[in-house]
C-alpha cells in the first residue's frame, strides 16, 4: 500500500484529521463564476479533459432547444461490455442496445435540470437532435467513440455502451459549465461543430480510495465515483482492510467487521459495508462503467483481523485494536494452517460479490514478515485468487514471489532502491503486467506544498504540475511499454475523514492522472493542460467540489 510513513509526522496528521479540521473552501474566492463558457462562443472541441486523440473543427455549432430529442439507434447483438479483459458486466447481462438506452437516459437526466428541456429519449429515426449510435466501426476499441457535430445534429457513435458513456462525458464538458446546475439556466446550450475521435491509451485507468484508515459511507463513495466518471476513470480500487479497520462483511468471520471495523484512525466509530452495501457500490460503479477492484491487504496491514480473532496469531493472543498510523508491524501467522483457511474464506466471499476480474491482495510493507515467510505466504494465497476466478493484483513487492498472471502495482518513488526497481523491471520483462502509481507523482494524499493543511509528505510534495508532468510508459527504466497495463491515483486517508477533504486533495490533481491514462502521449503538454484545467473550475463550483486553487493554474485567466 505504499507509504513509508514517518510515525511522528503521521501522529500529528492523524490528530489534525481527528479534530475535524474544516475543509478549505475553494468556492468562496474563486473569482470564476459558473457561466456559459468563453465570450467567443461554444467551447472548442479540444478543450476537454482528458485530451481527445483527434479533433477536426468544422462548421457551425449545434444548439440544444426545447425541441431537442435524444435518439438511440444501432446495436450489434447481445454481449457484455468489455475492455481487453477488463470486465464490466452491466446489471446481470444487459445487451448492448439496452446499455445504449441507459446511457441516453443518463445524458437526458444530466441535461434536463439546467436546460429545462424535456429531452425525450426515443428509438425513432430522424436527422435532427442528439444521436447515440452503436456501430461496428473499427479502430475505436471497446471504450472509444466518435463525436460528429453539425448545425442540425450531434451524433455520438461507439462500438460499445462504454464508449457512448465516455462520449457523453466529453459532450458534457463541451457544453457550458452551467449544465451542472440543478436548476434552470438561460443558455444558450451550444456544442462546437466538427468531428472528435477518441479512445484510451490504457485499458486500466484507476483511482484508489482508502476506506480503512477512515471509513466513508456508501453515499460518499458514490459521490467519488461520479467525479471519477467525468474524467473517464474506469476502475475503482477500494482498500477495504488495514490495521485500523476491516470494512467488508465476511459471513464466515463476522467479528472482522463487528470488532475489527469498530474504529479508525484517531479512535472514531469506524464502520463497515454490509454485503448489500458493497453490491450497491459495485452496481452504481458499473452503471458508470467503472469496475470495482477490492483489496484485502495481506500478510501485513492486518491488525484489525488479528485483533478480531486470536486464532490468527502465532501466539494465540489477540492484540488490541489500533488507531494510530504506523505501518509494517502486523503480520498474519505464515506457518499457521488456519491462516490459509481465513484467506480462502475471505477471497471466496469477496470474489462472489465482485463481478470484475481483479482482486487485490496487497503485499506491501511486510516489515515484520521474513522474506522466506512472505514468499511462502504468497505462494499459497495467489492461487486462491485464481481458484475463485479472479486475477490477483498486488503492490509491487509481490514481484519477490512472482506468479504467472499476477499484476503488480508499482508505488515507488525517488527514494525507492535501485535493486527494488530492478526487480520490478525484470518481472515486467518476464511477462508481469504493471499498474503504475508512483507515490511522488500520483498519490493524491501527498501535500501540494509545505502549507497544505491536509495530507502527508513522506514522498515529498506533489504539486499539480508534478502529478501531471510524467509518462507512465517511461517512468520505470527497463520496463517495456507493452507491460504497462495502466495508471492509478491512490488516495490514502490517514488525515482525511470527509468528502470535502477527499476532494481538496484529489482536485485538481486527479484529472491530470486521468489524462495520462486516457490521452495519447503526444497530447501531454503542461502549458496547454493547465489552461484546460482552469476552465474546469466553474464546473466544479456548480458540482460543489471542494478543490485546491493551485497557484500553478491560471484559474482566472
Amino acid at each position: 500500500m505504499g507509504r513509508r510513513l514517518r510515525p511522528l509526522l503521521l501522529l500529528c496528521a492523524s490528530l489534525l484529521a481527528a479534530t475535524s479540521l474544516p475543509a478549505v473552501s475553494a468556492t468562496a474566492d474563486t473569482g470564476v463564476r459558473s457561466g456559459q463558457g468563453t465570450a467567443h462562443g461554444p467551447r472548442s472541441l479540444d478543450e476537454v479533459i482528458p485530451a481527445p486523440a483527434s479533433v477536426r473543427a468544422k462548421g457551425k455549432p449545434y444548439t440544444l432547444s426545447p425541441r431537442t430529442v435524444i435518439r438511440v439507434s444501432g446495436g450489434h447483438g447481445p454481449g457484455r461490455d468489455r475492455v481487453r479483459g477488463h470486465g464490466r458486466g452491466k446489471k446481470g447481462g444487459h445487451d448492448a442496445s439496452s446499455g445504449a438506452r441507459q446511457v441516453a437516459e443518463q445524458l437526458a437526466d444530466l441535461l434536463r435540470p439546467a436546460t429545462g428541456y424535456r429531452l425525450p429519449v426515443t428509438t425513432r429515426p430522424g436527422r435532427d437532435g442528439i444521436h447515440l449510435r452503436l456501430s461496428g466501426e473499427r479502430g475505436l476499441g471497446p471504450e472509444g467513440y466518435r463525436l460528429h457535430v453539425t448545425e442540425r445534429a450531434t451524433v455520438l457513435s461507439a462500438r460499445e455502451p462504454a464508449g457512448l458513456f465516455h462520449g457523453i462525458q466529453t459532450l458534457r464538458q463541451l457544453l457550458p459549465a452551467a449544465v451542472e446546475a440543478d436548476s434552470t439556466r438561460p443558455g444558450p446550450w451550444q456544442i462546437a461543430g466538427g468531428t472528435l475521435t477518441d479512445k484510451p491509451r490504457y485499458a486500466y485507468r484507476s483511482a484508489m480510495l482508502d476506506v480503512s484508515r477512515h471509513f466513508f459511507p456508501v453515499d460518499s463513495v458514490k459521490r467519488y465515483i461520479d467525479q471519477l466518471a467525468l474524467y473517464k476513470i474506469n476502475t475503482l480500487h477500494l482498500h477495504l482492510s488495514d490495521d485500523q479497520g476491516w470494512r467488508i462483511a465476511i459471513d464466515s468471520w463476522p467479528r472482522l467487521t463487528t470488532h475489527g471495523g469498530s474504529t479508525q484512525v484517531g479512535g472514531g466509530p469506524g464502520g463497515y459495508y454490509t454485503k448489500a452495501d458493497y453490491r450497491d457500490i459495485v452496481r452504481y460503479a458499473a452503471d458508470r462503467h467503472l469496475t470495482v477492484v477490492p483489496e484485502i491487504d495481506m500478510p501485513s496491514h492486518t491488525n484489525a483481523a488479528l485483533a478480531s480473532y486470536a486464532e490468527l496469531n502465532c501466539d494465540g493472543k489477540a492484540p488490541p485494536l489500533y488507531t494510530g498510523t504506523d505501518v509494517g508491524f502486523s503480520s498474519l501467522c505464515v506457518p499457521l494452517e488456519r491462516t490459509y483457511d481465513f484467506a480462502d474464506d475471505v477471497i471466496r466471499e469477496l470474489a462472489a460479490l465482485t463481478p470484475g476480474p481483479y482482486l487485490h491482495i496487497g503485499g506491501d510493507e511486510a516489515h515484520s514478515t521474513s522474506e522466506e515467510d512472505f514468499a511462502a505466504f504468497m505462494k499459497r494465497v495467489q492461487p486462491l485468487v485464481a481458484k475463485y476466478g479472479k486475477t490477483a493484483v498486488g503492490w509491487h513487492q509481490i514481484t519477490a514471489a512472482p506468479r504467472r498472471g499476477t499484476i503488480a502495482q508499482y508505488w515507488g518513488y525517488d527514494e525507492t532502491g535501485a535493486e527494488e526497481r530492478a526487480q520490478v523491471a525484470a518481472a515486467a520483462r518476464n511477462g508481469t503486467r504493471l499498474v503504475i502509481s508512483p507515490a511522488d507523482r500520483s498519490y493524491l494524499d501527498m501535500k501540494y506544498d509545505k502549507d497544505t493543511p491536509l495530507g502527508l509528505s513522506w514522498a515529498g510534495y506533489v504539486s499539480t504540475e508534478r502529478s501531471y508532468d510524467w509518462d507512465p510508459a517511461t517512468y520505470l527504466d527497463g520496463v517495456p511499454e507493452r507491460a504497462v497495463l495502466g495508471v492509478e491515483a491512490p488516495l490514502w486517508t490517514e488525515t482525511l475523514s470527509t468528502s470535502a477533504q477527499l476532494e481538496y486533495m484529489a482536485f485538481p490533481k486527479l484529472p491530470g492522472i486521468a489524462e495520462l491514462g486516457w490521452s495519447p502521449a503526444a497530447t501531454h503538454d503542461w502549458d496547454t493542460y493547465r489552461v484546460r484545467l482552469a476552465r474546469q473550475a466553474p464546473r466544479w463550483d456548480l458540482m460543489g467540489v471542494n478543490y485546491y486553487r493551485s497557484p500553478q493554474v491560471p484559474w482566472d485567466g
